[in-house]
């Protein structure tokens, strides 16, 4: 589904990223690791379009995605949670997930079922303002207004960064319900390894901007990983 080869990044005239290939295939999730300053959340933030590429192909469904900015990119079917939320605070919890629809055939502009049922507690608080939830609510409110778009490839980064563990247990039920349905590609960036490893079928591993490390997850040794995204 997701297609990276050759992809470099600048911030100004410092080179953050330099060379990375990648794949990433539907019903699978792959987990980019390493520790922190390694690229991770730059590299997501030039597959959603937040930050330009500097080089390198990106393809998604086998279409080539050129430049395109994320506004672009998003109705191209790439979802993305950004680390910290970015909910909106002034916003219902309703109107946060309205704003997906832009996204959507004006036909298809309805918040399914679906998902409240993969996060009750979001029914529960419509018309609460984003910015009165907790952390783990407002994380299940960023995953559920990506979801609204109906993405062929979500992003996730840091999902779990400064949630409690019954909602980090509630997140990853999520995904693995997600992955099952086998309609999209995962890609995550997360720091807890447990959580990581315990989700992904597929490791990228960073180190100062280039892939040291990737495959299957039955390929690398738990105890190898741990030691690659150690400090």
């Amino acid at each position: 589904m997701l297609s990276i080869k050759d992809l470099t990044l600048h911030y100004g005239h410092s080179q953050i990223l330099n060379g990375i290939s990648m794949e990433a295939e539907i019903g699978e999730i792959t987990c980019v690791m390493g520790t922190n300053g390694v690229g991770k959340t730059s590299l997501i933030k030039a597959i959603s379009g937040r930050h330009m590429r500097s080089a390198g192909a990106v393809t998604l469904d086998g279409q080539p995605l050129g430049k395109l900015p994320a506004f672009g990119l998003a109705h191209k079917g790439i979802g993305y949670v950004a680390q910290g939320r970015e909910v909106f605070p002034l916003l219902t919890v309703q109107e946060n997930l309205e704003t997906g629809f832009n996204c959507l055939p004006k036909g298809e502009r309805r918040v399914p079922d679906e998902i409240f049922e993969l996060f009750p507690v979001l029914k529960e608080m419509r018309t609460r303002r984003g910015g009165d939830l907790s952390g783990g609510q407002q994380q299940q409110l960023a995953i559920a207004r990506a979801l609204i778009t109906r993405p062929k490839l979500l992003l996730l980064d840091e999902p779990t960064e400064g949630i409690q563990p019954n909602i980090i247990q509630h997140i990853g039920r999520v995904i693995e319900q997600l992955r099952s349905e086998g309609q999209m590609a995962i890609v995550l960036v997360e720091q807890y390894f447990e959580f990581a490893y315990e989700l992904a079928d597929k490791f990228v591993v960073l180190r100062r901007g280039e892939v040291i490390q990737s495959g299957a997850r039955d390929s690398i040794a738990k105890s190898e990983l741990l030691s690659l995204v150690s400090v």
